[in-house]
């Protein structure tokens, strides 16, 4: 037994607390035994079998932080778990779900962080306590509510990604990453170290895990709704509802014992079912084959940084351990939305901003162009009224003032664009020179997409912009005022209607509604065999909401 320490008159008359009687190498003790603190610990894994009150080793103690010795507990913490898979440690846990302590222990029912003082006090009374100094260190809490938690192991399901992890990283070397570096870097990295994936969850609601198990220990995995008819016996079993409780009321005979086996009560990580989405939106492999076979893998994917562990991950996953392929051929990784600051949002903070109140305020399109420029689309955003209006302004505002120009004397002038042609070799230099203009900028935008360039796509489009009002308009005015309907003047008509039209066209893809108004009212409103819809949306993008 320890001895107690000393009090302050001892110390002062110049007694020890402890007398050195052999010095040890850590090594030296392993596997010794001692008796733990509390029976009931050990009662628990004498029924595993197991000893579990010996001295372990491992490397990663160190001797430069704290005594060198320390306590482990299998179930919490990687360094623990791995310790305890080593020497075959019992599992043991006294708190139940509630985070009270168990019955089998002296503090039966009470709640963990209530019990700390009550297990000193008894240690104490028992001499069995050395010291209990305070320490400060970081402690969990919860991000809702600010309240501390514990960690509480529970039994899970899992795919064992481990024995996957050189298929996992040669197919993400096939994937274009935007940018790069969270590829190679914190996705590539995250692969590199890749532990097994717990994909089951203790909750009510969710996919449920398609197991079943009997009282005699033996499990099946049901694959389909036709297979679970057929081992339910029951050709209803076959339409009835995949979600609880009515998918677990469903029982299937043992073919070892002929119990009634029955659904286990663990749901799905619902990171599974987003894993699940290409080939699970078309009910494949049961149905639409080819339709799923045609729009795999997707062209492109994009999410925010903050899935990299999350559906960049599980798309990843489930489709190695599938197809063994990539799911998408290129990533663009967005950055977080933050406040004028640089601040993350938050509404205990005070500084989110609402998305449908901004919306409100500065429209789709002005918000959608803001993130286009700002910046590449990886780096964090900051969200400002003020930047917003100003993209607005010098690009939309820019573009729209321009078309109400032309719409202006088209209207005096009854002009119809389909009664005319853009003929070439009767174009003024400045006609041609928007034109060329025109081409560059289509071009630009045409190549930066293709590449993934989304702030230089912007550019191009808001250059062309720029030059059309404040050079090609500003320098063509005269030219609309003419008298009758000259061919000068028809050539000015046609070659900014071409240039409105067309850069329209290009812009779609960022600001949709005002490119639409401006599409429907310049193009479908003269022409009525006109295409009403513009924008070609390839069905090989998934783009995660």
């Amino acid at each position: 037994m320890l001895s107690p320490l000393l009090s302050k008159e001892d110390k002062e008359a110049g007694k020890k607390a402890y007398e050195v009687l052999e010095t040890y190498k850590g090594q030296d003790l392993e596997r010794k035994e001692y008796e733990p603190l509390y029976a009931c610990a050990k009662e628990l894994a004498d029924k595993q079998g197991k000893k579990g009150f010996f001295v372990t080793c491992d490397t990663y103690v160190t001797m430069s932080d704290g005594t060198g010795i320390v306590h482990i507990a299998p179930a919490f913490g990687e360094d623990d778990a791995n310790v305890g898979r080593n020497y075959d440690l019992p599992f043991v846990q006294f708190v139940n779900g509630k985070g009270e302590l168990t019955e089998e222990t002296p503090f039966a029912g009470m709640w963990v962080k209530d019990a700390d003082p009550e297990v000193l006090k008894d240690l104490s009374a028992r001499k069995q306590l050395f010291d209990a100094p305070k320490f400060e260190h970081e402690y969990p809490h919860c991000w809702r509510c600010d309240k501390p938690l514990i960690y509480y192991a529970r039994e899970s399901w899992y795919i064992k990604e481990t024995a996957v992890k050189d298929d996992l990283i040669r197919n993400n070397n096939t994937v274009n990453w935007i940018p790069e570096s969270i590829g190679s870097g914190r996705f590539g990295n995250w692969l590199e170290n890749i532990q097994d994936w717990a994909i089951s969850r203790n909750r009510y609601w969710g996919t449920p895990l398609n197991i079943w198990e009997c009282a005699c220990g033996h499990r099946e995995c049901i694959g389909s709704r036709a297979e679970l008819a057929e081992k339910a016996g029951d050709p209803k079993a076959a339409e009835v509802e995949l979600h609880r409780p009515y998918i677990d009321a469903v029982t299937i005979k043992c073919p070892e014992c002929g119990k009634d086996m029955h659904r286990v009560p663990e749901v799905l990580d619902c990171w599974f079912d987003s894993g699940a989405m290409p080939f699970a939106q078309h009910h494949y492999p049961f149905e639409n084959k080819e339709v799923f076979e045609q729009q795999f893998p997707a062209k492109f994917i994009s999410e925010a940084v903050d899935q990299t562990r999350g559906w960049f991950h599980s798309l990843m996953a489930e489709s190695t351990l599938l197809f063994n392929k990539a799911p998408y051929e290129n990533v663009i990784v967005l950055g977080h939305v933050q406040d004028e600051n640089g601040q993350k949002m938050s509404k205990s903070k005070g500084n989110a901003v609402d998305p449908f109140d901004a919306l409100q305020t500065y429209g789709a399109d002005a918000i959608r162009w803001y993130f286009y420029t700002a910046s590449a689309p990886w780096i964090p955003k900051r969200f400002s009224g003020k930047l917003v209006l100003e993209g607005q302004r010098k690009f939309m505002g820019t573009l729209w003032n321009t078309y109400a120009f032309f719409v202006l004397y088209a209207n005096i002038d009854q002009f119809d664009a389909t009664k005319y042609k853009l003929e070439y070799d009767k174009l003024s230099v400045m006609d041609k020179w928007l034109l060329s203009k025109l081409n560059s900028a289509v071009a630009g935008v045409d190549e930066s997409l293709s590449n993934y360039k989304i702030p230089e796509a912007a550019k191009y489009l808001q250059e062309f912009v720029d030059d059309m009002s404040n050079w090609y308009v500003r320098r063509s005015r005269e030219r609309f005022w003419a008298k009758g309907m000259e061919q000068d003047k028809i050539n000015a008509y046609m070659t900014l209607y071409t240039a409105l039209v067309t850069i329209s066209k290009a812009a779609a893809p960022m600001i949709p509604f005002m490119t639409e108004d401006i599409y429907r009212n310049l193009v479908c409103s003269i022409d009525p065999s006109a295409p009403e819809v513009f924008i070609c949306v390839t069905s090989r993008l998934w783009m995660k909401s």
